[in-house]
């Protein structure tokens, strides 16, 4: 196995940025205007991190990610 493997973060700052959000209770629109991209991208930002955590569905993912050490509520 790779060292490398190891150090590679699990989220890319985008999604770490759209999930952080999405813990503030903000909607899909809010967190897109805050990041100045589109409301599509956002929802592609989240169905990314729910594949690479084979979660459910959000709200899965983000007690995934919290569990994980990835998130802060």
């Amino acid at each position: 196995m790779k060292g490398s493997d190891q150090t590679k973060p699990l989220l890319t700052n985008r999604e770490r940025e759209v999930f952080e959000l999405l813990v503030q209770d903000k909607t899909t629109k809010e967190v897109a205007s805050q990041l100045f991209i589109s409301e599509k991208t956002v929802r592609n930002h989240i169905s990314n991190v729910i594949q690479k955590l084979g979660a459910k569905g959000r709200s899965q993912a983000v007690v995934e990610l919290v569990r994980l050490g990835e998130l802060e509520i």
